[in-house]
């Protein structure tokens, strides 16, 4: 992938994209369909309820909305592709029928392209790509907008996993920029 793929137009409703070009920042809500997320431990785990919640988000003012079926907490329990995606899959459909713009925060290339064939325009890839070698060439062939962000480990080992060498953003960065080279 080179620079121009990375600004090739993006698949965000014009009002969105007119936003951000305006300064305005984005206001994302974020629906965990799951039992143990550390900010809302289980509330938003049936699909009716994430719906709901998503709506609600969407009234108080949220331009998008993030949905994801596995906890990153750490000590969290890892889940397979299939049980996320049985997890979020309901919610996006029904979300995206409603008008939203819906972002999915998943380490699965399975999930990913579930999802994106769903209506789901961003992927928010919380391991930048180490947790599964696939999702890069299913967000791209998607087409979609790809969030890549840092990740050491994963949650059961991200605490020992802390040693930056005393820099931490120059560490952060560096881990980044390998993650923006391979794409």
């Amino acid at each position: 992938m080179n620079q121009a793929d990375l600004l090739a137009p993006s698949p965000l409703p014009e009002r969105l994209s007119a936003a951000t070009r305006q300064g305005r920042t984005l206001v994302m809500g974020i629906i965990n369909v799951t039992p143990d997320s550390f900010s809302d431990g289980g509330r938003w785990l049936a699909a009716d309820k994430a719906v709901e919640h998503g709506l609600e988000l969407l009234r108080q003012g949220a331009d998008l909305l993030d949905v994801g079926g596995e906890s990153t907490r750490p000590g969290a329990s890892r889940v397979s592709p299939a049980e996320e995606t049985d997890r979020v899959l309901p919610v996006v459909r029904e979300l995206v029928a409603a008008g939203a713009v819906v972002s999915v925060d998943t380490i699965h290339a399975a999930t990913a392209e579930a999802v994106t064939q769903a209506g789901a325009l961003i992927i928010n890839d919380v391991s930048g790509g180490l947790a599964d070698p696939r999702m890069h060439g299913v967000v791209a062939r998607a087409g979609v907008v790809y969030i890549c962000q840092h990740w050491r480990g994963n949650p059961e080992t991200m605490d020992q996993l802390t040693d930056y060498g005393g820099d931490v953003v120059a560490g952060v960065k560096a881990e980044l920029r390998q993650r923006l080279d391979e794409l």
